[in-house]
Order: C-alpha cells, then sequence, then structure tokens
C-alpha cells in the first residue's frame, strides 16, 4: 500500500471516530467525504457518457448530505419511478462506504426528482393520515422502496393522532398507517 493511501487510511479513521462519537462531522471532515463522494459520482456518471454535469452539494433535512446532479442528458439516469436512480445511490453507497471505511448518509438525486418526489410522498403520507383519524381505520400504503417508506415515517414520526409500521417483502413492502384510539 502506498503511503499516499495509508495516510488517506488513517484519515478516514479519524473521521470515522468522530462521526461515531458526536454524530456529525465537523465542516473539514465533511469536505473529505464529500470530496471522496463527488469523485465516485463523477465516475458513475461518466460510465454513462456523462462528463459535463454540475454536481451541488447541501445538507438534507435529516443530516445527510445531498449531491444532486444537473446538466445533461439525465433521464436515463432516473429511470421509471426512479428505479434506476434507487439502483445508482445502492452502486454509490457501496463503493463510498468501501472507500472512506464506514457509512455516512449521502443521497445523490438527479434534477431534482428525489426532493420532489419526498415533497410528493410526504404530502400523501400527510392526506392518508388525515384518512385515516377521519374514518377510524389503518391506511395501508402502496408499496414503496426503502427510501420512500423511511420519508412517511419521518413525515408522521411526530403525529399524536396516527403511528406507522411497515408490513410485507420487498419489493412489494408498504405502510400501513393506524390512528391511535381515543382520538
Amino acid at each position: 500500500m502506498s503511503e499516499e493511501m495509508q495516510e488517506k487510511g488513517a484519515e478516514f479513521e479519524a473521521i470515522k471516530a468522530a462521526f461515531e462519537e458526536k454524530g456529525e462531522l465537523e465542516d473539514e471532515q465533511l469536505d473529505v467525504v464529500a470530496d471522496v463522494a463527488i469523485d465516485i459520482l463523477r465516475s458513475l456518471l461518466a460510465c454513462f457518457g456523462e462528463n459535463t454535469c454540475s454536481i451541488d452539494e447541501y445538507d438534507g433535512d435529516e443530516g445527510e448530505l445531498i449531491l444532486d446532479v444537473s446538466g445533461g442528458d439525465l433521464a436515463i439516469l432516473i429511470g421509471r419511478h426512479g428505479v434506476t436512480l434507487d439502483a445508482l445511490q445502492v452502486v454509490f453507497t457501496s463503493l463510498l462506504n468501501k472507500r472512506i471505511g464506514f457509512h455516512y448518509p449521502i443521497v445523490v438525486d438527479i434534477e431534482g426528482y428525489k426532493s420532489r418526489r419526498r415533497d410528493k410522498v410526504q404530502g400523501m403520507a400527510r392526506s392518508s393520515a388525515q384518512k385515516a383519524v377521519k374514518s377510524g381505520r389503518a391506511m395501508r400504503l402502496a408499496p414503496m422502496n426503502a427510501y420512500e417508506r423511511r420519508l412517511v415515517h419521518l413525515a408522521l414520526r411526530d403525529s399524536v393522532e396516527v403511528t406507522t409500521h411497515s408490513e410485507g417483502t420487498d419489493p412489494e413492502r408498504y405502510v400501513v398507517i393506524t390512528p391511535v384510539k381515543g382520538k
């Protein structure tokens, strides 16, 4: 192993220890992880012939870093119902985790698709929760991937009127929104 790789490994070990201790990273540490993440993402995009895309980075609502890719012909990377983007996320996360030696939450988005989808899923969750409370019966949502199910749980986690849980097995796993009795 080269001296440079050993230094990077030691740097990532220190970043990992800080993240495990505090649950977040200092700005300089986050910059190191973000630089590696962007390099990996650019390499993946190059496999699709996308070499001129811009990548914006910003903080998400749940402490994750979001890398939003724009420019180029990116519809193919989203795919039908975001399935290709989900696959790209899995490959990206695996490569990133291997390179830095731990899991840091980074979400890949393409031209704001996940952001728009998040808003839609959270709106549907709140609407379904209202219907569950009004009818007094549990509402079973359509099957969703793990990311979207998490969005539903997060959207309703502070509600005193409903609870949520997931049922079924992938790819048919879904969220159930249940009204709290006595409300």
